[in-house]
């Protein structure tokens, strides 16, 4: 299945190289782009695409303020596509309140070609984009400055002490498939835990997961 994608970002070097990047791919198909996060909301409305690669700084409405209209739409407006924050920045308080809002994770804009295309791929097919050496540093700086809300604290209260495994595995950055082998279960097993925990803690997708594993105090900054 075709991946259909647009690009927001304020510069136009920035759309246009991201744009032959990923349309040189057989299964993504770039539908729009916008310059702006007003533009690329009313773009994504027209086009429908499966991900929406979202600069965080713009001019008019910036990539948080998008990505909050995308993903808690009036009513009456269904379609939510995934959301993959692109920044120039290793810490951005804009990015991490992007990840709280429902933003399946980020990238680097300068990180390699090849990583956009797999951040493109995996992001489309459900899973959120955790690289290990940029967003949970990110998680755990933010984590630093927070005391641990009583509200989640206590939610924690209403998970399996397998459900809570399975949690603190996804906030150490373990795929399903490596969470499957630590707990000797299988990967279908995993992916049905995975989907009671967004139910029961009322959550979006894996990346507010891990958010809320550290601001729960399940785990601490720091833990190996």
């Amino acid at each position: 299945m075709t991946i259909r994608v647009i690009i927001v970002d304020d510069q136009s070097m920035v759309r246009a190289g991201f744009a032959a990047l990923l349309s040189a791919q057989s299964d993504i198909d770039v539908v729009g782009d916008a310059s702006d996060g007003r533009q690329g909301v009313e773009v994504s409305r027209s086009t429908h695409p499966d991900v929406v690669l979202m600069d965080v700084r713009m001019p008019e409405m910036d990539g948080l303020a998008a990505t909050r209209e995308l993903l808690d739409p009036p009513p009456g407006v269904v379609h939510r596509p995934k959301v993959l924050m692109l920044t120039t920045f290793d810490v951005d308080d804009y990015v991490y309140a992007a990840l709280r809002a429902g933003a399946s994770g980020f990238l680097l804009k300068d990180a390699p070609p090849a990583d956009l295309i797999s951040a493109v791929r995996v992001v489309a097919a459900g899973e959120a984009l955790l690289a290990p050496t940029v967003t949970k540093r990110l998680i755990e700086d933010f984590a630093k400055t927070r005391p641990t809300r009583r509200d989640r604290s206590s939610r924690l209260k209403g998970l399996t002490p397998r459900e809570l495994e399975v949690l603190e595995l996804i906030a150490r950055g373990l795929s399903n498939q490596e969470i499957a082998g630590k707990l000797v279960l299988a990967e279908q097993t995993v992916k049905t835990h995975i989907g009671r925990l967004l139910a029961k803690l009322g959550l979006r997708d894996r990346a507010q997961l891990v958010i809320f594993a550290y601001e729960s105090g399940l785990i601490t900054p720091g833990d190996q």
